[in-house]
């Protein structure tokens, strides 16, 4: 574990070794510790292939329905050629085995805790032609001042390869230990009304620090909740989809509300531990409760 000055890791040494652990499947000939090194250094860490070819195929088969609609983004931000699928586990219950992944689990569990909470868990599907998106940080929504330890866990599963072209998420390594935003094409009021359709080679945020997260199909990232990156343009001829579950920790309010948008008898059907995500849990020593009793109850 590295010092990354004002967003230190404030993990124990037991949620080290457990993450460390974790990753040992997905390593690919990597050592543990050089991943968790460059997780804290960069504010992020892929593992590629992590979900094998039927796994892809059962989830991009429960998101055609929803995709088939074709239903366009409301704004610069959501993307005006994006398709987005929110409410995941209200879908169907195949994005749980996502939530719920160990490898993701151990991330989220590692820096927010094992009360962490589901805050939001969306498909993201660029149609070609579809710009870049400004400059964000996840955890935003978290009104504390920058620098901060993260108040948040993005996931990234690639369901279709993220190429150069297609959009795969931009990141800017490092940036998760920033006091301020990028100078040029971050996240403004305006991005959420604004629905003037742009060229793809319109980039008014273009940084020299900023890379590419190229990942094949079943990929994983994670990222920092205070990581600077943004949706790519797809330049390509083909859409590029993937799924984000995103965590907080159990004191924070989820950006969705997963309690209203996963029906009871659905949730009482998801397992033990994607149920808890979504909110029938306590966060200790008794946030959370309903009636003066633990959640879980009122699924019973």
């Amino acid at each position: 574990m590295v010092d990354t000055g004002p967003d230190a890791p404030v993990r124990s040494a037991a949620a080290d070794a457990a993450l460390l652990a974790a990753m040992q499947p997905y390593l690919n000939g990597r050592s543990a510790e050089d991943c968790l090194t460059a997780y804290d250094r960069d504010g992020y860490v892929i593992f590629e292939r992590v979900l094998d070819g039927a796994h892809i195929d059962a989830l991009r088969s429960a998101l055609a329905p929803w995709l088939e609609q074709n239903l366009a983004g409301r704004n610069d931000f959501e993307g005006l050629r994006s398709n987005r699928v929110y409410a995941l586990l209200a879908k169907s219950p195949v994005f749980a085995e996502l939530v719920t992944h160990p490898l993701a689990l151990a991330f989220a569990e590692a820096d927010l805790g094992p009360s962490c909470l589901l805050s939001a868990c969306l498909a993201i599907n660029l149609q070609p032609g579809e710009t870049v998106q400004p400059w964000h940080h996840d955890d935003a929504h978290i009104q504390l001042p920058r620098p901060r330890p993260s108040c948040g866990v993005s996931a990234f599963w690639s369901i279709d390869d993220t190429t150069e072209d297609n959009g795969a998420t931009e990141i800017i390594p490092g940036s998760h230990i920033w006091a301020g935003a990028p100078e040029q094409g971050s996240l403004e009021a305006r991005n959420f009304t604004d629905r003037e359709i742009r060229d793809t080679g319109d980039d008014p945020g273009v940084h020299p620090q900023a890379i590419k997260a190229v990942m094949p199909a079943g990929s994983f990232m994670v990222a920092k909740g205070t990581l600077w990156h943004r949706g790519g343009a797809n330049r390509s001829e083909r859409p590029r989809l993937i799924v984000t579950p995103q965590y907080c920790p159990g004191w924070a309010r989820p950006l969705e509300t997963m309690l209203a948008a996963v029906p009871r008898k659905a949730a009482a059907n998801l397992p033990e531990r994607a149920r808890e995500l979504i909110g029938y849990s306590i966060h200790p020593p008794f946030m959370g409760y309903v009636d003066g009793m633990h959640p879980r109850r009122v699924l019973e």
